[in-house]
């Protein structure tokens, strides 16, 4: 059975409703990033860094998956199928997608502030968390989401499983966010490249990438003929 890893972006959630900061300007539903999304701002302001995720984890849990989720989904039917996701929502999840890794957190999980902490994460009951809301050493909790400036700790085992696929499908993502762009280049020697995506030639791929100019709802019947 051939092995498919999926890259998929904000574009594919963009589909189910949720907006991404660069919709607007450098703006997160009207919220600076530098003042919800850095690990500076959670130091200087911890309260106002939980709401913003509060909300964001409403929205996502208000949010149903795609098609595009869902053809996904359904590919583990005939193929080893894993993804790698930048965002920060459950949508694959939900979708009925069975291995999926999230390069940069998961919203509806929590994980300590405290040092040397980083790997005990908690599930969020509801779509709030608080301050109070405390890890089992008495540190408080914060989402579990990989902010601006910090390291991405699964990226390595990101680039493995590229190594291993037969064939990667790149979908809903502009390849602008360092360093998970650079996991295009993981893939091994023969690795059939797909990408979809509406700004396909504003990504500076090569001819090696076989390319479908469109959303992510709207190229899965294009890639359905390929697969």
């Amino acid at each position: 059975m051939k092995k498919i890893v999926v890259l998929t972006g904000a574009g594919i959630s963009a589909e189910s409703g949720l907006k991404t900061f660069r919709d607007s300007n450098g703006l997160w539903e009207n919220y600076h990033i530098e003042d919800v999304a850095t690990p500076e701002a959670w130091r200087k302001n911890p309260k106002l860094v939980q709401e913003f995720y509060n909300l964001r984890r409403k929205e996502i849990i208000g949010a149903s998956p795609n098609l595009a989720h869902l053809f996904l989904a359904d590919l583990q039917d005939r193929y080893e199928l894993e993804i790698i996701t930048q965002n920060i929502d459950d949508l694959h999840e939900r979708a009925g997608s069975q291995k999926v890794l999230h390069l940069h957190g998961n919203i509806r999980l929590a994980k300590s502030s405290g040092p040397n902490q980083e790997k005990k994460y908690y599930p969020i009951l509801g779509d709030s968390l608080s301050l109070t809301d405390l890890c089992d050493d008495g540190f408080p909790l914060r989402p579990h989401v990989v902010w601006f400036g910090e390291d991405v700790p699964l990226l390595s085992v990101a680039a493995e499983r590229c190594n291993e696929a037969d064939i990667l499908l790149i979908i809903g993502t502009s390849l602008q966010v360092y360093p998970a762009a650079g996991l295009i280049h993981a893939v091994k020697s023969g690795c059939e490249k797909i990408v979809v995506d509406p700004n396909t030639k504003l990504l500076g791929l090569d001819y090696s990438f076989t390319q479908i100019q469109a959303t992510a709802v709207e190229g899965i019947k294009q890639l359905a003929k390929l697969l």
